[in-house]
């Protein structure tokens, strides 16, 4: 009797085709994912810095280097030269204006003095001579008036005598004439004799005069030598600690060369370096903030030096309100200088994707988080903290801030965790 056999619904051989179908299907799927355009690369999140976008308050600001310094300092330089023979102070030493700092010699200047003062006294000597030949001249000059005037008086008597007497006919008039021309003799004699007085009393003036400046000379200059031998003696122009002393005993310092510096203890500056590249945004005005000993502070820009050294400009700040206690000459700050007021704006956070894109794509996470696409990103301002996004971006995407180095030219990164 026949029996029916049942026919079987998996065979071997239907399985091997199944099998064989869908690997050819994985293999042409593969193939096509592979190479439709887009290169791939699979990267472990843990492996890499995922940064959201957000909008929020930006300031742009830059990270400078300041050292403290006084807010005024006075330097020593040497008015004059010579050899440093004493020191009476050592350097870091608090002074008090006028208090002497050093003594120098200089044997030159020295019998320059001497020499001066030996001109000084010789000139004094010469006006006193001057002045008693001219008292002495003086005395003569009016004894001579005295007497012409004296004989004046008598021929005047006599003429008009004879005057009186030849009218009435008593004399003749060679008596007469003769008494006539005594009188007009010693009226001209005396009036050339006072003349001659007024002239040499205008010159005894005047000479006295020279004298008296030619003497008011030579006490100036031997008042500037003695200021010149007193410069020897290097002291404290103000109030101060004395820093930076370069003087040894021995050594010869040459006139202007500097011997070292007073700095005023009022107060404190901060000298910043800022380099080039913000030369047209930084005006006076301009404040940073810095953190010492826990606590932030407030700098303003108060002087800006246009020359540039090195790639890089200088800007005097000082404190605003209270200054740090325990802060010292010479300390240096990491301040954050600001360029603008705050402003709200897109902002993505820094990291090190920038030195591979210069900022012009970034790989954007896609909604479900698994992929990262290569996108195209414009980028502004940027402070310490945050790049300013201008487009490309929205509030909310999250991207790839870490660095690029070993993505080559991938197009999209498969993110994964291990």
């Amino acid at each position: 009797m026949d029996r029916v056999i049942a026919k079987k619904k998996w065979s071997v051989k239907r399985l091997l085709t199944i099998g064989v179908s869908v690997g050819i299907a994985a293999l042409i799927g593969a193939s096509y994912y592979f190479t439709s355009g887009k290169s791939r690369l699979n990267v472990d999140t843990e492996r890499i810095i995922i940064s959201e976008v957000k909008k929020g308050p930006y300031k742009d600001a830059i990270p400078v280097n300041g050292v403290v310094l006084p807010l005024t300092t006075i330097y020593l330089d040497a008015v004059e030269g010579g050899r440093v023979e004493e020191k009476y102070v050592e350097d870091g030493t608090v002074m008090k204006k006028g208090q002497p700092i050093l003594r120098l010699s200089n044997t030159d200047l020295e019998l320059n003095l001497l020499s001066q003062q030996s001109n000084v006294y010789n000139t004094l000597t010469q006006m006193q001579i001057a002045r008693n030949a001219a008292l002495q001249n003086t005395v003569t000059k009016r004894n001579q008036l005295t007497d012409a005037e004296n004989l004046l008086k008598e021929a005047e008597r006599v003429y008009l005598l004879d005057k009186r007497l030849y009218e009435q006919k008593v004399i003749g008039f060679q008596e007469f004439k003769k008494a006539e021309n005594d009188y007009n003799y010693n009226l001209q004699k005396y009036s050339l004799t006072r003349e001659i007085m007024q002239q040499d009393s205008t010159t005894n003036v005047q000479q006295l005069a020279q004298a008296k400046q030619s003497y008011q000379g030579s006490q100036n200059a031997l008042g500037l030598f003695q200021k010149k031998v007193g410069d020897l003696i290097v002291r404290a122009p103000v109030d101060g600690q004395l820093t930076s002393l370069d003087a040894e005993i021995g050594q010869n310092k040459n006139k202007g060369e500097r011997l070292g510096q007073i700095d005023v203890l009022s107060g404190f500056k901060v000298r910043v370096d800022v380099d080039e590249h913000y030369v047209s945004r930084i005006y006076t005005g301009l404040k940073g903030t810095f953190n010492f000993a826990g606590k932030d502070y407030t700098l303003t820009i108060k002087k800006i030096f246009s020359q540039i050294t090195k790639s890089s400009f200088q800007v005097d700040m000082e404190f605003e309100g209270e200054v740090p206690k325990g802060i010292r000459r010479g300390q240096t700050l990491q301040i954050l200088l600001a360029l603008s007021d705050e402003t709200q704006a897109l902002l993505l956070p820094k990291g090190g994707f920038y030195q591979q894109t210069g900022g012009n794509w970034i790989f954007k996470l896609s909604a479900d988080g698994r992929r990262a696409y290569k996108t195209d990103i414009q980028l502004g301002r940027q402070n310490t903290e945050y790049y300013e996004v201008l487009s490309g971006l929205k509030p909310g995407d999250k991207v790839v801030t870490s660095s690029y180095e070993n993505y080559g030219n991938m197009q999209e990164l498969i993110l994964k965790k291990n």
